[in-house]
């Protein structure tokens, strides 16, 4: 009985999907299937995948790897510092994926951009009290997004960072 109220109940779902289907957006619709919002899926760093619409949104910055390596990357307006590393496959591991349960995407932010940013949340203190070679402008690269006023921005990778891997093992971003 369960089974057929169940199926009757799924039939008129889809009936009213497929009725719907004329006025739904390319967007909406999965694999024939209306989705259940209507906003565009961003996935972790996805806005940071996307280039510049405009010159105006243009932020540069350099990243300082650990082997004294520049890389000069052309961020945007919005990017936060972890997925913007990733995209440019720069060292900075982000292994719980920008949630603030860990300290991997630790980076030393260079003195003349230290008042720009924010002053740290309770959580981003805690999870910096876990990494290692703690300085005074150490931050979380997850919690560093770029505004226009950090144009020249130059973050320093730590020598080395916390992480349960031992055997050299290094995390690639999903």
């Amino acid at each position: 009985m369960a089974s057929l109220l169940m199926r009757s109940v799924l039939g008129s779902s889809l009936r009213l999907s497929l009725a719907r289907r004329t006025t739904i957006t390319a967007n909406n619709i999965v694999n024939g299937v209306r989705a259940l919002h209507n906003s565009p899926c961003l996935r972790h760093g996805g806005y940071e995948m996307k280039d510049p619409k405009s010159p105006d949104e243009i932020v540069n910055i350099t990243y300082v790897a650990r082997d004294g390596t520049e890389h000069k990357i052309a961020g945007k307006i919005g990017d936060n510092v972890l997925y913007l590393a990733h995209r440019y496959e720069i060292d900075l591991e982000g292994a719980c994926e920008a949630s603030l349960a860990c300290s991997t995407c630790h980076v030393y932010v260079h003195d003349d951009y230290m008042d720009m940013l924010p002053e740290p949340e309770e959580e981003e203190d805690d999870m910096l009290d876990l990494a290692a070679c703690l300085k005074e402008n150490s931050r979380l690269g997850c919690q560093i997004i770029l505004k226009k006023e950090m144009e020249g921005m130059v973050l320093t990778l730590p020598p080395i960072t916390r992480n349960f891997y031992v055997d050299g093992h290094v995390p690639k971003p999903h």
